[in-house]
Protein backbone atom coordinates (compact mmCIF):
# COMPACT_ATOMS: atom_id res chain seq x y z
CA UNK A 1 0.00 0.00 0.00
CA UNK A 2 1.32 3.43 -0.84
CA UNK A 3 0.32 6.97 0.11
CA UNK A 4 -2.24 7.28 -2.70
CA UNK A 5 -3.99 4.08 -1.58
CA UNK A 6 -4.16 5.40 1.99
CA UNK A 7 -5.68 8.66 0.71
CA UNK A 8 -8.30 6.74 -1.29
CA UNK A 9 -9.25 4.60 1.72
CA UNK A 10 -9.41 7.65 4.02
CA UNK A 11 -11.68 9.46 1.54
CA UNK A 12 -14.05 6.50 1.16
CA UNK A 13 -14.20 5.74 4.89
CA UNK A 14 -14.84 9.32 5.96
CA UNK A 15 -16.99 10.58 3.08
CA UNK A 16 -14.59 13.38 2.12
CA UNK A 17 -12.86 14.11 -1.17
CA UNK A 18 -9.46 12.68 -1.98
CA UNK A 19 -8.07 16.23 -1.95
CA UNK A 20 -9.30 16.74 1.61
CA UNK A 21 -7.99 13.33 2.66
CA UNK A 22 -4.57 14.19 1.18
CA UNK A 23 -4.52 17.48 3.12
CA UNK A 24 -5.45 15.63 6.33
CA UNK A 25 -2.79 12.95 5.82
CA UNK A 26 -0.14 15.57 5.02
CA UNK A 27 -1.13 17.57 8.11
CA UNK A 28 -0.77 14.43 10.24
CA UNK A 29 2.65 13.47 8.84
CA UNK A 30 3.88 17.08 9.16
CA UNK A 31 2.74 17.22 12.79
CA UNK A 32 4.48 13.92 13.63
CA UNK A 33 7.66 15.03 11.86
CA UNK A 34 7.73 18.40 13.63
CA UNK A 35 7.13 16.79 17.02
CA UNK A 36 9.95 14.27 16.48
CA UNK A 37 12.31 17.03 15.30
CA UNK A 38 11.71 18.70 18.67
CA UNK A 39 12.48 15.42 20.51
CA UNK A 40 8.81 14.93 21.35
CA UNK A 41 6.71 11.78 21.36
CA UNK A 42 3.44 11.05 19.55
CA UNK A 43 1.13 8.49 21.16
CA UNK A 44 -1.86 7.10 19.29
CA UNK A 45 -3.77 4.88 21.71
CA UNK A 46 -4.55 1.54 20.10
CA UNK A 47 -2.03 2.11 17.30
CA UNK A 48 1.42 2.90 18.68
CA UNK A 49 4.03 5.46 19.67
CA UNK A 50 6.39 7.50 17.52
CA UNK A 51 9.58 8.68 19.23
CA UNK A 52 13.25 9.30 18.53
CA UNK A 53 16.31 7.39 19.64
CA UNK A 54 19.97 8.40 19.71
CA UNK A 55 22.32 6.03 17.91
CA UNK A 56 25.96 6.38 19.01
CA UNK A 57 28.91 6.77 16.69
CA UNK A 58 30.33 3.43 15.63
CA UNK A 59 32.93 1.81 13.42
CA UNK A 60 31.76 0.15 10.21
CA UNK A 61 33.48 -1.33 7.20
CA UNK A 62 33.48 -0.41 3.54
CA UNK A 63 31.95 -3.51 1.93
CA UNK A 64 34.12 -3.22 -1.19
CA UNK A 65 37.52 -2.69 0.44
CA UNK A 66 36.98 -3.89 4.01
CA UNK A 67 38.50 -0.61 5.21
CA UNK A 68 37.16 0.61 8.58
CA UNK A 69 35.22 3.87 8.61
CA UNK A 70 33.42 5.91 11.25
CA UNK A 71 29.64 6.04 11.04
CA UNK A 72 28.56 9.28 12.76
CA UNK A 73 26.07 9.47 15.64
CA UNK A 74 22.49 10.10 14.61
CA UNK A 75 19.02 10.64 15.99
CA UNK A 76 16.62 8.21 14.34
CA UNK A 77 12.83 7.93 14.36
CA UNK A 78 11.32 4.92 16.04
CA UNK A 79 7.83 3.38 16.05
CA UNK A 80 6.58 0.96 18.68
CA UNK A 81 3.29 -0.77 17.86
CA UNK A 82 0.64 -1.01 20.56
CA UNK A 83 -0.52 -4.34 21.95
CA UNK A 84 -3.84 -3.86 20.17
CA UNK A 85 -2.10 -3.44 16.78
CA UNK A 86 0.19 -6.40 17.42
CA UNK A 87 -2.76 -8.59 18.42
CA UNK A 88 -4.73 -7.60 15.29
CA UNK A 89 -1.77 -8.60 13.09
CA UNK A 90 -1.47 -11.97 14.81
CA UNK A 91 -5.17 -12.85 14.81
CA UNK A 92 -5.21 -13.90 11.15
Amino acid sequence: MNKQHVIEIMALASGITQREAKLALNAFTDAVQETLQNNGKVSLVGFGNFSTRHRAERIGRNPQTGEPLTIPAATIPEFKASKCLKDSCNSL
